[in-house]
């Protein structure tokens, strides 16, 4: 059985650590918030599968072969000849803050469509248990936005539970244009996951976790970033503080945040004890550098109880 379903683009990330005009050396990895979810719940013992379109290139080729050896399932994925795998620049400008190049204009990964879900839920076996879409795969294009669409349509129909993370991207369209394609999906959404300023990308009301449980959501998460966050359901609403810790790179802090709900909830936790690994799972994010290396295995997720400079023996 597939414990997660997600979709989307991962790309080749290139990190430097000072301006990027002035050249220099820089690390390369793979980057995407879908995969950096699967990555993480791989890592904490679930069986993740991820959807997307790689190109046939060495880019594609290291994004392939990184999820492989993470342990996420690629057998929905597939390689486009005809289109090169999308680009990711990090600049570490000032301190802890990062300035986001994109390359993935006609990029393989915006190849996605409907077709491209259809096999997970044609596979002989129980549908996947979760189904995880963010709103970066659908400012992609039309057909990643079908793509969306259509995964949510066969997981309703298959009984999984579906959970949309805002995950709101100025560059990649306004609100208004999110507004328009992520708020026709929240009748067949369970869960909610957004950061308190994309919560308007849902809702123009005023107070709005009570509007999107009204429309049908099971379940608000609202990320207050260093604030912790909030869960608002019928059962009422609770508040977990963020874990304290050095901070080293902010980039990835919510995809491993996710990751660590989806853990909570795939392990049958209670609100509390999901909210508790979602911020211990963020505060690994943070505290390390890259999208999705630092994150913890499970027997890792009890390090942070221990004091600062703490030697585990």
């Amino acid at each position: 059985m597939t414990d997660l379903l997600t979709l989307g683009e991962t790309m080749a990330a290139f990190r430097t650590t000072g301006p990027l005009r002035l050249g220099g050396t820089a690390s390369i990895s793979v980057a995407g918030s879908e995969s950096n979810v699967a990555i993480g719940l791989a890592r904490l013992g679930h069986r993740p599968a991820w959807v997307g379109v790689t190109g046939a290139d060495e880019p594609g080729e290291l994004v392939r072969r990184t999820l492989r050896a993470e342990g996420v399932d690629l057998t929905w994925s597939r390689v486009d000849a005809t289109a090169p795998t999308g680009l990711i620049l990090f600049e570490n400008r000032v301190a802890d803050i990062n300035r986001v190049t994109y390359h993935r204009a006609g990029s393989a990964g915006s190849r996605l469509g409907p077709a491209d879900v259809t096999g997970a839920f044609d596979a002989p076996g129980p549908p996947p248990r979760l189904l995880h879409v963010t709103g970066i795969t659908c400012a992609l294009g039309v057909e990643p936005y079908q793509a969306v669409v259509e995964a949510v349509r066969r997981a309703r129909a298959a009984g999984s539970t579906i959970c949309l993370d805002v995950n709101h991207r100025d560059r990649l369209w306004s609100v208004a244009e999110a507004a328009a394609a992520l708020r026709p999906l929240l009748p067949s959404i369970d869960l909610v996951i957004a950061s308190d300023d994309e919560l308007a990308v849902l809702t123009d009301a005023t107070d709005p976790a009570p509007a999107l449980l009204s429309a049908g959501v099971t379940e608000v998460v609202v990320k207050h970033g260093a604030g912790g966050a909030t869960s608002h359901s019928a059962t009422g609403t609770t508040h977990r503080p963020a874990r304290t810790v050095p901070v080293v790179d902010t980039v990835g802090a919510g995809d491993a945040f996710v990751a660590g709900l989806l853990s909570g909830w795939l392990d049958g936790l209670d609100v509390p004890a999901r909210l508790d690994r979602a911020v211990t799972t963020g505060a690994f994010a943070v505290a390390s550098r890259g999208d999705w290396e630092g994150l913890p295995d499970r027997a890792e997720l009890a390090l942070l109880d221990h004091g600062p400079g703490g030697t585990v023996r």
